[in-house]
């Protein structure tokens, strides 16, 4: 039997139904998802967020393949299945590795500015990480409206760049992520994916989405314009309205 210890996965959990596990980017949080959040449990979904151990590993095992366990963990821990992995930037990258190496525990993905096949690094690296102006202006470039990068946003990341440890961290992450090319791996994932993708992403750009769509077997791509990295952020609404049509047709029952 197994037991489950908040403080030993740490995690925010809401509603009942068939589960929806949200994975946030590298330098993201459970903001990103908050439109989700408040949605789906509505309609009969149990939406999970784990709290995803980017600074908590040790450094020699800061790298994208220990956190993809470290979530995998997760899994078991709270005794789930068959779950639909809905993953951001870097945690795209962890959901396909994910769906890839335990097809047992997964349904189907839903990618979003996914990392794994290639990335720019407009997150991962700030020569200028002491200039607050630098810092907003990066963050704002993400986003096809810069307003979307919320003082408390920029705030936020400005925190994480300057702190030596989280730093080195982040840079861990990002190129073990870059080193973890997916390419060869993709053709082997055969649950369900949803891609949905800003039609001017500028980290993960549309080449990325239509390569993953090409090389995924059972892939849908769909697009938000006037859209950056973030989705679900941008435009809830519309990545709201792809994500609910796609899951409706699984018929899930609550």
């Amino acid at each position: 039997m197994n037991s489950f210890s908040k403080e030993e996965f740490p995690h925010v959990k809401k509603g009942k139904g068939h589960p929806l596990i949200l994975l946030h980017g590298l330098m993201g949080g459970l903001s990103n998802f908050n439109a989700i959040i408040d949605f789906f449990p509505k309609i009969g979904y149990k939406v999970i967020i784990p709290s995803l151990p980017l600074y908590r590993m040790p450094l020699l095992l800061t790298n994208i393949s220990n956190l993809s366990k470290y979530v995998m963990n997760f899994l078991l821990k709270i005794n789930v299945k068959n779950v639909t992995l809905i993953g951001n930037s870097l945690g795209g990258h962890v959901a396909l590795i994910i769906a890839k190496n335990r097809c047992d525990l997964v349904h189907s993905v839903v990618l979003t500015g996914s990392s794994g096949l290639f990335e720019r690094s407009y997150g991962y690296s700030f020569p200028k990480r002491e200039n607050y102006e630098y810092i907003r202006k990066k963050s704002q470039e993400v986003f096809y409206n810069p307003k979307i990068a919320t003082k408390e946003l920029v705030d936020e990341v400005f925190q994480i760049v300057n702190d030596k440890k989280k730093g080195i961290k982040t840079l861990y992450l990002a190129k073990s992520s870059i080193k973890y090319n997916m390419s060869k791996d993709l053709s082997n994932i055969r649950q369900p994916i949803c891609l949905i993708w800003g039609k001017q992403d500028p980290v993960t750009p549309p080449g990325v989405a239509k390569l993953f769509h090409q090389l995924l077997p059972q892939s849908e791509l769909h697009w938000i314009d006037k859209c950056g990295h973030a989705p679900m952020m941008e435009h809830p609404k519309e990545f709201i309205k792809i994500l609910k049509k796609w899951l409706n047709k699984f018929n899930f029952k609550s």
